[in-house]
């Protein structure tokens, strides 16, 4: 099983946040690397809530169906898909803090984990390891642009 974590550090307090990191209709205006996210099913953002991200990855474009799996506003969430023989989950929790100088902050952390389903995917989980760290950029980026959004509005 492979597994990607990161941490940072938001200048918005944990329901901003939250907002920002699941507003998903706005993630292509705010996450350079989307270029298309569509809905699949209807009502608010939540715990069962489907959606297909077409994004570039290694300079192509790539389609991937995703859901919510778990949902509690201003705590955490996780989203989870399964694709190229494998299932990934990303869970996400905010957790709030307060800065030196006073002002309510949020530190985000995501951890992706990943786990071969299929005899092929599994024949080359050795191999996995070399798309660490470009994934791990990728999704760096993603909560940059994130973290930005939610300092900035």
């Amino acid at each position: 099983m492979a597994r990607i974590a990161l941490s940072l550090d938001v200048a918005a307090p944990p329901d901003r946040t939250f907002e920002v990191f699941t507003d998903l209709e706005k993630a292509p205006d705010r996450v350079a690397g989307i270029v298309k996210l569509e809905l699949l099913t209807d009502g608010p953002v939540g715990k069962g809530t489907r959606f297909r991200e077409t994004r570039i990855m290694f300079k192509r474009e790539a389609t991937e169906e995703m859901e919510i799996t778990a949902f509690e506003p201003g705590k955490g969430y996780a989203v989870e898909a399964e694709t190229c023989g494998c299932h990934f989950k990303t869970v996400f929790t905010f957790t709030p803090f307060t800065s030196t100088a006073g002002g309510a902050g949020t530190r985000v952390d995501m951890v992706t984990e990943t786990r071969a389903l299929t005899f092929f995917a599994k024949l080359m989980t050795p191999l996995s390891a070399l798309m660490t760290a470009p994934m791990k950029k990728v999704m760096t980026a993603d909560m940059q642009a994130l973290k930005a959004a939610a300092e900035k509005e």
